[in-house]
């Protein structure tokens, strides 16, 4: 066992600027847990994005580390569940957030965050599904549990070139539903057709400013990746009885709506938290993530980074240039 792991830490000077890059720190700064794990594989989610500029809604306390994804082998645990050498996954919960994430050689979690790796799954698969994959497939999740159905009509995903929204398009398009993909993004329309998109819709398509209470009937649900006027607008268009499952809130946290959609259309709106969804509910996701509802087209949305390059991928999130799903290789210099 080594005495030191690489990571990228992000740290406030004494006037404070942010200050980040790949560092060597010994292996007693990593907080306790049960469950010592050597990080093959993370990526990069916008939360991970915003950690490591310090984005104080997100970073806790300095120094950090960013990365809520880990995918790797166990090195140490204490617990009966785990031992060397396994192949194991932890997503959400704390990691990247309130205690040091992914970004780093080695990691060091609670065991029940911790979930053996599918064996239908590489640990390039698994985060190319990520937090991301796991949060889209939350949302089909909520959808099939209030009865949408593939026939009862379209299903708009907006936010449609991001790691949820992409995931979310693919995963619903193979289920046999009906997919109208929004993306502000033009040059992606073939990607989102090629993930099994059927209408492609502009955000200037999806967005209707007006106070009415209720649009036009269109859509049997959606999963939205935006929030702000974006979900108000689909809301309003929901039909009979459908259902949004909402898990972002990029283009603005209110939400100005009547109740008339809900007690006229009976609409639900489910919001979709994946860092502290249930164990059960965790495994289950996951399980169905790496067997019937397997993504066909995952390899068409990874994008490859080596954690000292990550910096430059960060910068490309937050300026909106990246679209599908970027993972790190930890261990490769």
């Amino acid at each position: 066992m080594p005495d030191s792991f690489r990571c990228y830490l992000v740290r406030k000077t004494g006037n404070d600027q942010i200050e980040a890059g790949v560092e060597q720190r010994p292996l007693r700064d990593l907080p306790p847990g049960d469950i010592l794990i050597r990080v093959e594989y993370s990526s990069l989610n916008y939360k991970d994005a915003m950690a490591a500029t310090g984005h104080p809604g997100i970073v806790k306390s300095f120094p950090h580390v960013p990365g809520v994804d880990v995918a790797g082998t166990v090195a140490e645990s204490a617990s009966a569940d785990f031992k060397p050498g396994d192949a194991v996954l932890s997503t959400g919960h704390e990691l990247g957030v309130e205690r040091w994430g992914g970004w780093a050689e080695y990691v060091r979690v609670p065991a029940e965050w911790v979930i053996p790796l599918p064996e239908t799954l590489t640990p390039t698969d698994a985060m190319t599904l990520g937090t991301a994959g796991f949060t889209a497939a939350q949302g089909v999740h909520a959808l099939q549990h209030h009865g949408v159905q593939p026939g009862d009509g379209p299903l708009v995903v907006t936010g449609a070139t991001g790691g949820v929204g992409s995931i979310a398009v693919m995963l619903l398009a193979q289920l046999g539903y009906e997919v109208a993909a929004v993306t502000g993004k033009a040059d992606r329309h073939d990607m989102l057709r090629e993930l099994g998109a059927a209408t492609l819709l502009t955000r200037e398509d999806m967005l209707d400013e007006s106070s009415r209470p209720l649009l036009k009937a269109e859509f049997a649900g959606g999963i939205d990746t935006v929030g702000g006027p974006t979900l108000t607008t689909l809301i309003r268009r929901i039909r009979h009885r459908g259902c949004v499952a909402n898990c972002g809130v990029v283009g603005g946290g209110d939400l100005p709506l009547t109740v008339y959609p809900f007690i006229l259309r009976g609409v639900t709106l489910t919001g979709i938290d994946s860092a502290w969804c249930p164990d059960d509910r965790r495994a289950e996701i996951w399980q169905k993530l790496a067997g019937e509802w397997k993504p066909q087209q995952l390899g068409k949305l990874a994008e490859l980074t080596r954690l000292d390059d990550v910096a430059q991928s960060v910068e490309r999130i937050l300026r909106g240039e990246i679209a599908g799903r970027v993972v790190v290789d930890i261990q490769s210099t």
